[in-house]
């Protein structure tokens, strides 16, 4: 079995790169993928992660291998690979719990992690589509919220939110660089969320999503839709979608528990859109 020999001397222990083997039915980018996961564990990589064109001499492999172990290497949330910046590895991943009432702003606060928001657009609109969600006539006004939601500095989530323009006009005139929605939502509008559903997906982001997000090409991440409501009152759809290699989703169950569900694709939705079989209470 013939191994190409470690380029500059570089011993196969440590934290140098270890040869790889171009005879093995193991492709070579799953090879580079195990031996930069072993780096990792000896402590290599700590002040920065290489770059593509040294790892490309490093291992003397393409550039395509390269791409495609440091895909695999994000999609585990192992390496943060943002657009202008070098790529570093991920220390930090932020969990949701399911099945639970919560705020994307306070479980960040709670985790100890500095939350804040660039608003892209705050302003009355109409969406049929929307408006049918939240059980009003096609041309009732809205209130939109667009958001970046950026985590210790970095991009999160693409967060969208619309709300009846009957009660949240007071909404225009807040400030949600680092506030909640629903903290708003409460103290101008007097309405208080307190409960919905969600449904949570994998999603190929498009162009400006993945620009907005720092995310390489073709790069999944998750997609959430959700309507909360007041009571039994529907008051906001929001629609985000959420980094997949910097969020975890964890549920806690008994065999007791019907608060999470896993819903067939071809279930038939209920009246709020939703798989009848799906059921996540959160807001």
């Amino acid at each position: 079995m013939t191994t190409e020999p470690p380029p500059d001397g570089a011993a196969p222990g440590g934290h140098g790169p270890r040869p790889l083997d171009r005879r093995s039915p193991l492709p070579l980018w799953a090879q580079l993928f195990d031996d930069l996961r072993r780096r990792m564990a000896a402590g290599a990589f700590t002040d920065e992660f290489p770059a593509e064109h040294r790892l490309t001499g490093e291992y003397a492999v393409s550039r395509h291998t390269v791409r495609e172990a440091l895909r695999k290497l994000r999609a585990d949330g192992l390496v943060i690979a943002e657009r202008g910046r070098a790529s570093r590895l991920d220390t930090r991943r932020i969990q949701q719990p399911l099945g639970s009432l919560y705020s994307l702003f306070r479980e960040l606060e709670g985790q100890g992690v500095e939350q804040r928001s660039e608003v892209l657009r705050l302003e009355r609109t109409a969406d049929g589509t929307i408006a049918g969600h939240l059980g009003l006539v096609p041309d009732a006004p809205l209130v939109v919220l667009e958001r970046l939601r950026l985590a210790d500095g970095e991009p999160l989530a693409h967060d969208t939110a619309y709300l009846p323009a009957e009660i949240a006009e007071p909404l225009l005139e807040a400030d949600f660089g680092h506030t909640s929605l629903y903290g708003e939502l409460s103290r101008r509008c007097s309405v208080k969320v307190t409960g919905g559903r969600e449904r949570i997906q994998p999603f190929l982001p498009d162009v400006r999503q993945a620009w907005l997000l720092g995310l390489a090409d073709r790069e999944a991440a998750f997609a959430i839709e959700r309507l909360g409501r007041a009571g039994e009152r529907p008051v906001e759809w929001r629609e985000t979608v959420v980094r997949g290699d910097r969020f975890t989703f964890v549920a806690e169950w008994s065999d007791d528990s019907r608060n999470v569900a896993l819903a067939p694709r071809a279930a038939a939705p209920s009246p709020d859109g939703y798989p009848s079989s799906a059921s996540c209470p959160s807001a």
